[in-house]
């Protein structure tokens, strides 16, 4: 692999591991990462070109990331993990465990979607502005193709078929805010679509965990630490 992930590293146990959304980083998980680590081994990584882990020169998809994240395991032993998801992480986790699902022990998605149809229109509308301004500069801005970069991820990824979800075999929570970016039919598909999976929908927007820890937190150690 052409990049090292840089990671926080906390507790001991199962494994679970926590990606982040679009343009953020770990710290996104600042809430969540001292409440799990009581129960499991927890790293929060830096997905590739975001926070303190590098580029690299491998194509930015949201598939390349999860192939990242099965070399990140392989480095570090890891057979199977709990993963967690927001948002594009949630899209990684759910590529992950659709191509590995070997390695997955419990999965939560939180914010994820399917394609960029599940995004509601007033945020979906300007992000494609914006990437269409980014791609005319890319050539003469660094900083431009960058951004474009980023974008591209909400413009053009996961585009993951909604029947691919029958195969999931890993027990399944779909978590997203009552006021979510994402769209609550959207949402409510893919929790349908997962065998088993189950549905909570929280109070509050896109970005609840980080809102109100403490309810999500709660949803999530129920979620993992039911025994069946």
């Amino acid at each position: 692999m052409d990049i090292k992930h840089f990671y926080q590293e906390k507790g001991e146990g199962d494994c679970m591991i926590l990606l982040h959304g679009n343009g953020e980083d770990h710290t996104y998980f600042e809430g969540q990462i001292e409440d799990f680590s009581k129960h499991f081994h927890v790293y929060a990584l830096d997905t590739r070109g975001h926070g303190k882990t590098l580029r690299g020169e491998a194509p930015f998809t949201i598939r390349q990331f999860a192939k990242d994240l099965k070399s990140f395991m392989d480095e570090h032993q890891i057979e199977k993990a709990n993963l967690l998801g927001f948002s594009d992480g949630g899209n990684i986790a759910l590529v992950f465990a659709l191509k590995y699902p070997y390695m997955v022990d419990r999965l939560i998605l939180n914010g994820a979607n399917l394609n960029p149809r599940g995004v509601k229109k007033r945020t979906q509308i300007p992000i494609e502005i914006v990437y269409r301004i980014a791609k005319r500069f890319e050539k003469n801005s660094d900083k431009a193709k960058a951004n474009a970069e980023m974008l591209g991820l909400m413009v053009h990824d996961p585009n993951i078929n909604i029947e691919e979800l029958a195969k999931l075999k890993a027990k399944t929570l779909v978590i997203a805010g009552d006021n979510d970016m994402i769209k609550e039919e959207h949402t409510r598909s893919i929790a349908k679509k997962i065998p088993g999976a189950k549905l909570c929908i929280l109070k509050g927007n896109h970005f609840v965990a980080n809102k109100d820890p403490e309810a999500f937190n709660k949803v999530v150690l129920e979620f993992l630490l039911k025994k069946s």
